[in-house]
Order: structure tokens, then C-alpha cells, then sequence
């Protein structure tokens, strides 16, 4: 946990910077998942554009729901821009969050929000390849299950590399420069 804190100081500070330098250590990989409507997806983009990654659950009351409205105005603004990025949630509750369940809540922030779910193997190479961990917090009496989890939004490119990391604290408008110099547009 405390590598984790370390690389994500670092990792504030250099966002903070105007380049669009290489990370200084591995993140990401490959994964197989299930959409929330019920297709098989990858971490490559099946229409070749960018990606906002953010490990989530889709009706969470907590970080999600400030990470998640930033990701879809940046890719709004993105569009606007002549850009098209793909806005992507993997699930961190995947009892809630299963096919057909992702819908709605995922729509409140973006229509083209792609929520993505498995079995405990896949999600948990998913995780491990991401650096994202998890932990029940605990249980709301009227929500449920709330739980602890990682926060970064992470800027892959069409083919699924990840390209840079941003913490949630970094406005749509940051999100969007700096997506632009990663991906070449801007």
C-alpha cells in the first residue's frame, strides 16, 4: 500500500507537468470481460479510439460519483474536439454490477459508458494487472455493500496501453489537455 501512495505523489506531481512523458512504472494489460450488455470486451477498443478507465462499481455513492461525471464531460468535450474517447467503468462490485444491471446508472453519466464485469478470476487479473485494490468497507443498511477502492482514471490508447494515470481530483478541462497530448490531438 505504501508503493501505491509513493507512485501515486509521484504521479500527481508529473500530471501536474505539461509533458506527456512515458509513466515510470508498468500498469495495465490485457483483460477479458463482459459488457453490461452481455459481450465480451477487451482492453483494446473494438473502434480504435482512446479510453477512460475507472475501476468502479456502477451506483457507487463515494469517489465514483466525482470520478465519473469528470470522465464523461472530458470525453464530451473531447468529441467536440474532434476526439472520440471511450468512457469505460470495471466493476469493483460485480454481485451489483452484472449485465442488464449497469444500464441505467451507467447512462446517468454518459450514454456511451461501457461497464464491465466477469467471474472472480477475470476480474481479479484485471485488477492485478491495474494496481487496483478493494476492500468492503462496510455495509449501509440501506445501500449495501459500500467499498474501498482504487480512484485513478487511467488514459489507455486504442490498443489498450496505458498511456498516463489521473487522480480523480483533476478537473474535466485538465483531463481533457492532457488526453490530447497523450493522444496526439492538441
Amino acid at each position: 500500500m505504501r508503493l501505491i501512495a509513493t507512485l501515486a505523489m509521484g504521479l500527481i506531481a508529473s500530471v501536474a507537468g505539461a509533458g506527456n512523458a512515458p509513466l515510470p512504472f508498468d500498469v495495465g494489460g490485457a483483460y477479458e470481460l463482459i459488457t453490461q450488455d452481455g459481450e465480451t470486451r477487451t482492453q483494446i477498443d473494438p473502434n480504435g479510439h482512446g479510453q477512460l478507465l475507472f475501476f468502479g462499481y456502477a451506483s457507487c455513492p463515494g469517489i465514483c460519483s466525482a470520478a465519473m461525471p469528470t470522465i464523461a464531460d472530458a470525453v464530451n468535450v473531447l468529441k467536440d474536439e474532434g476526439l472520440t474517447v471511450t468512457p469505460v467503468m470495471i466493476t469493483v462490485d460485480p454481485d451489483r454490477d452484472q449485465p442488464g444491471t449497469m444500464n441505467a446508472p451507467l447512462a446517468k453519466y454518459h450514454p456511451d459508458f461501457i461497464g464491465l464485469t466477469g467471474d472472480a478470476a477475470a476480474l481479479q487479473a484485471a485488477y492485478d494487472a491495474y494496481s487496483v485494490q478493494k476492500e468492503l468497507a462496510y455495509v449501509d443498511p440501506d445501500y449495501g455493500p459500500v467499498y474501498s477502492h482504487g480512484s485513478f482514471i487511467y488514459l489507455l490508447d486504442a490498443q489498450g496501453k496505458v498511456l498516463t494515470l489521473f487522480p480523480p481530483i483533476l478537473d474535466p478541462d485538465r483531463v481533457v489537455e492532457l488526453a490530447q497530448k497523450y493522444l496526439g490531438e492538441g
